[in-house]
């Protein structure tokens, strides 16, 4: 079934609970320090998110349903790139502050967006577009005065290297939300989440022999739970792109500033500034005004429907 006539408020909500909740697996992953590997830390949110995954398929009695999949190959491809994306936003995470991670990251939505017109066919009309551009806008008032890059240290500074990491991990990221969008059409919700998981962990369990140094109980501890997290957000997030275009639901990735801000201000010390709020409020603003968009072409849609004269 087309996604667009099936329920878009629906579809954007579950993306922001999903956002919600990654935000949380962010923070847990930057408190248990910098001093682990980056294929350390894919794997342990990687494994870990298997328990609530497996749990929810066995509560709901489709685990063994869940293995069955016509598109092997879509999965291994949509785990690769989604672990390589994963792998470079973490190393910049554990580099910079929260919010910065956090906006810097939202270079993927718009991506995203155009990767979805280029390469699913989706329509774009101009609300859609300019309200992505003026979240986008948003996103560069707020990281602006703070961006690592273009302070002194260079582009060899862990923390420039750190920023670099993340734009690259947002492409990746939109590539891999091209491929989500394509396994929906065919796989099971279920499905595609199992076997992101599961290629993730063997993916990041390749890289062991690099050397991953021994971690401390309570590292370990906010690991597990974050990949619990990183689990039950994946299962949200991946149902959230069969009631909605992606490029509608894109741009609420811009809502996890605001929780980005207060867990950096009361976790990180992180004051925010004017041009910080500022932007946040030109961000929100842009979310709220898809979601009128979206309402009032729903309503649009089902009077549409009423009034069609029936045939035959």
């Amino acid at each position: 079934m087309d996604a667009e006539v099936e329920s878009p408020m629906k579809g954007i909500l579950l993306k922001v609970l999903s956002v919600v909740i990654f935000v949380c697996m962010s923070t847990l992953i930057k408190a248990a320090g910098n001093e682990m590997a980056t294929g350390q830390i894919t794997f342990y949110r990687s494994a870990f998110a298997m328990v609530p995954i497996l749990g929810y398929l066995a509560f709901r009695g489709q685990l063994r349903d869940a293995f069955k999949t016509e598109d092997f190959t879509g999965h291994i491809a949509r785990g690769f790139v989604g672990i390589l994306a994963m792998s470079f936003g973490f190393y910049g995470l554990v580099h910079l502050p929260l919010p910065e991670a956090i906006a810097i990251g939202y270079a993927m939505p718009l991506i995203a967006v155009a990767f979805a017109a280029l390469f699913l066919g989706e329509t774009v009309r101009l609300y859609r577009w300019s309200a992505v551009v003026i979240g986008l806008v948003g996103v560069m008032i707020i990281t602006w005065p703070r961006l690592t890059l273009f302070r002194e240290g260079g582009v060899g500074s862990l923390e420039a290297l750190g920023a670099a990491a993340v734009l690259v991990s947002a492409a990746l990221g939109a590539v891999a939300m091209v491929l989500v969008r394509k396994l929906v059409k065919n796989e099971r919700t279920h499905t595609i989440v199992l076997y992101f998981s599961l290629s993730a962990s063997v993916f990041s369990l390749a890289t062991l022999p690099f050397g991953w140094p021994s971690i401390s109980r309570e590292a370990f501890l906010l690991l597990m739970v974050a990949g619990f997290c990183g689990g039950v957000a994946q299962i949200l997030l991946t149902e959230s792109y069969r009631h909605a275009d992606m490029s509608t639901i894109a741009p609420f990735e811009y809502t996890s500033i605001v929780l980005g801000l207060i867990i950096g201000y009361f976790l990180f010390d992180d004051v925010p500034t004017a041009t910080m709020l500022i932007g946040t409020a030109i961000v929100v603003g842009a979310g709220i005004f898809i979601i009128f968009r979206e309402h009032r072409l729903g309503l649009e849609r089902r009077g549409a429907r009423k009034h069609v004269t029936p045939q035959g």
